[in-house]
C-alpha cells in the first residue's frame, strides 16, 4: 500500500470542487484513500480496478455504432460484438478510479481517449436494455469530468445528452406497452438520471422525478412483488427491476436529499417493501422455482438455448440477490445482516458496500 500524504496533495491540486453525485466527489476520494491505505479488505476490493486500468493503458478503444443485445439470444453475432464492445465501460470506470487515486494524468488521458472514441462513433438507439450497459462508462466519466479539457468535455457531454434525449423520447416508454412500466423503464430512468447528474445541465431534473414516481406506482405492488416478478415468475427480474431503481434513488438522494427508497406510492407500495420481500428467499427461509409460470416467450427461448439460470424450475440462488441488497444497504444497513447470512461470511464486503461506506458516513 502506498503512502497517502503526497497523493492527497496531488488530489487537491487536480480535483475540481464542483459537486458530483454519480461518482465520488473530492471528499469521498479522500475517504477512499484512507480506507484503501489502512484496511486490507478495501485494498483487496480496489486493486482489481487498478489492475484493469493499467491493462487498459495498452489497449485500444472498441466503440460500436449501435449496441445490440436486447431480445437476442446468447451466441448471436451482433450481441457478442456488442457485449465485447461495452467492456470499454468497465475500463473507463477503472481508469477514472485510478486517476482519482493516483492523480496521474496518464489514466485521465486514456479515459478521455475511450470516451471520445465512443462519443464520435456510437449512435443512441433509445433502447434502455442496450444502453444500460453504458452505466459504468457514465460513472467513470463523472469521476474525471471536472478535469477533462473543454473541447473533449463538449464532445462527450453532447453524446451523453443525445443518449438521454433518445431515452426520454423512447418509443418503449409510450402507450400501453409493457416496456413502459417493466424493467425496461426502470433502466431508462436510471440512464437519464446518471447522465443528467453527470453533465449537470439540469435538463431532466423535473422529468426524472415525475417518471420515477409514475414508475414506482405502476411497477411496485404493496405486497412487495414487482410487475416483472408477476410477469416472469422469477427473482431474476425482481432484482433486474429494483437495481436500476435503487441506483437512481442513490443519485437522487445525493443530489437532492429526497429519499425515494422509503417513498410510498398511492397504493402503499415502496422500493423498501420490494427489497424486504426478497429477504426470506435470501436467507433460505423460503425458496422459489424460477420462470415456472413466466408469461414471456423469450424466457422459454433462452431456456431452450441452454442459457444458465433460465430453465424453468431452477431455484433462486441467494447469491443473485446480493447486489440488490448491497444497493439497498446504502439506505438501511439492516440488509448487511441478510447479505452476511446469504454469503455465510461475517466479514463479507463487495465494491457497492465499500462505496456505501465511502459515500454515506452513517453506514
Amino acid at each position: 500500500m502506498k503512502s497517502i500524504s503526497l497523493l492527497l496533495i496531488s488530489l487537491l491540486f487536480f480535483l475540481d470542487a464542483k459537486a458530483q453525485y454519480v461518482g465520488l466527489n473530492k471528499d469521498e476520494v479522500l475517504r477512499l484513500h484512507l480506507l484503501v491505505n489502512t484496511d486490507k479488505n478495501y485494498y483487496k476490493l480496489f486493486s482489481p480496478f487498478l489492475n484493469k486500468a493499467k491493462q487498459a493503458l495498452s489497449e485500444t478503444p472498441n466503440p460500436i455504432e449501435e449496441i445490440e443485445s436486447e431480445g437476442l439470444l446468447a451466441g448471436n453475432p451482433a450481441k457478442t460484438a456488442s457485449l465485447k464492445a461495452v467492456e470499454d465501460a468497465d475500463k473507463v470506470y477503472a481508469l477514472g478510479l485510478a486517476f482519482s487515486y493516483y492523480a496521474d494524468k496518464t489514466y485521465l488521458n486514456k479515459a478521455i481517449e475511450y470516451l471520445t472514441a465512443w462519443a464520435t462513433t456510437n449512435k443512441p438507439s433509445g433502447d434502455p436494455i442496450d444502453e444500460t450497459k453504458l452505466e459504468a462508462m457514465i460513472t467513470g466519466y463523472d469521476l474525471i469530468r471536472n478535469n477533462v479539457p473543454a473541447e473533449n468535455k463538449a464532445t462527450v457531454d453532447g453524446w451523453l445528452n443525445s443518449v438521454a434525449d433518445a431515452e426520454a423520447n423512447s418509443a418503449t416508454a409510450k402507450g400501453n406497452r409493457g416496456t413502459a412500466i417493466n424493467n425496461w423503464n426502470s433502466h431508462r430512468i436510471k440512464i437519464i438520471t446518471l447522465i443528467n447528474y453527470t453533465i449537470q445541465a439540469g435538463k431532466y431534473d423535473a422529468f426524472i422525478i415525475s417518471e420515477l414516481e409514475k414508475q414506482l406506482a405502476a411497477n411496485l405492488n404493496p405486497n412487495g412483488t414487482t410487475w416483472d416478478f408477476m410477469q416472469r415468475d422469477a427473482f431474476h427480474y425482481q432484482t433486474y427491476d429494483l437495481e436500476p431503481l435503487l441506483t437512481t434513488c442513490i443519485v437522487l438522494y445525493r443530489a437532492t436529499g429526497k429519499n425515494y427508497f422509503i417513498y410510498q406510492t398511492p397504493t402503499g407500495a415502496s422500493i423498501k417493501q420490494s427489497v424486504d420481500f426478497m429477504v426470506p428467499y435470501m436467507t433460505g427461509e423460503k425458496t422459489h422455482a424460477e420462470f415456472v409460470n413466466s408469461k414471456v416467450p423469450f424466457d422459454a427461448a433462452r431456456a431452450k438455448n441452454n442459457e444458465k439460470g433460465f430453465a424453468p424450475g431452477t431455484l433462486f440462488n441467494p447469491q443473485s440477490g446480493i447486489y440488490t441488497l448491497s444497493l439497498a444497504s446504502y439506505f438501511d444497513p439492516v440488509y448487511v445482516a441478510t447479505i452476511t447470512k446469504a454469503t455465510n461470511n461475517q466479514d463479507y464486503i463487495n465494491w457497492q458496500m465499500a462505496l456505501n461506506k465511502i459515500t454515506k458516513i452513517v453506514n
